[in-house]
């Protein structure tokens, strides 16, 4: 679980909730013909711009968001360092059968256990990350829309509430219920583009931005074990891949250690 989108998003709207609670009564800022036009509209001009399979496999992937969590790159080193040292000692077939922390990596050590070669492995693992890339990219693309989308059906709200409350001007009781319309489909609009839909966007870019640099990682560890490379040289070639400060704590642990 990703406490930290978990947290954003529940804590924005809590704040919000309390801000209503505490300063009218919540009722007020419920009204149904505003909420069809800024979530019907959104989520139809949005399906608009996609096919239903990349519509509906969006929120598939927003579950991303919130519950994938990838291995820690320095943790990824070390298993693969791991099975570069069993791939020395025993041979690619020690490795057949063997637990590893993602499916992306235990397809590409059968593929070391299947003799392909190391550039049969980057190729076909390659097309892999780019379809994974793809799969994430249209997921945040669905979101990124519905961020664009909803402010804008709002003032669509606003405009039609606005054309109600003018054409009745001389009927006072319609005017309340015009404007509720009209100040709502703005609120709703910017809530959902604000709250919801850009931070599950942005997440989902970051993700697939952390994903892609990971499935790197493992294509170069096992091309490099597939033609054989020293287990330390391969840590050594992985290490690029680490932020600064970790990269530098261990080549102070290194040196400590030498």
């Amino acid at each position: 679980m990703d406490f930290a989108t978990l947290i954003g998003l529940v804590g924005a709207i809590l704040i919000i909730a309390s801000a209503v609670i505490l300063g009218t009564s919540p009722s007020v800022f419920i009204n149904p013909p505003s909420l069809l036009i800024v979530v019907g509209g959104t989520l139809l001009v949005v399906l608009a711009k996609f096919s239903f399979a990349q519509f509906f496999g969006a929120f598939k992937a927003a579950a991303r968001a919130f519950k994938f969590k990838l291995p820690e790159t320095q943790a990824s080193i070390e298993e693969l360092v791991d099975v570069a040292q069993v791939a020395r000692k025993q041979g690619v077939l020690g490795l057949e059968g063997r637990e590893v922390s993602t499916p992306f990596l235990g397809q590409g050590i059968q593929m070391l256990v299947d003799g392909q070669t190391g550039k049969t492995i980057k190729q076909l693992l390659s097309k892999e990350r780019l379809m994974t890339l793809d799969h994430n990219r249209s997921g945040a693309k669905v979101f990124q829309a519905m961020a664009d989308v909803a402010p804008a059906m709002g003032m669509i709200g606003t405009l039609v509430g606005l054309v109600q409350m003018l054409s009745n001007m001389d009927d006072p009781k319609s005017i309340g219920p015009a404007m509720a319309v009209a100040l709502l489909t703005t609120l709703y609009g910017a809530m959902i583009a604000t709250m919801i839909a850009t931070p599950i966007a942005d997440k989902l870019s970051l993700r697939m931005t952390e994903e892609a640099r990971l499935q790197s990682l493992y294509i170069d560890a096992l091309v490099a074990i597939q033609e054989g490379t020293n287990p330390r040289i391969i840590e050594q070639m992985l290490s690029s891949y680490l932020p600064p400060k970790e990269r530098e704590k261990n080549g102070e642990a290194e040196t400590a250690s030498g």
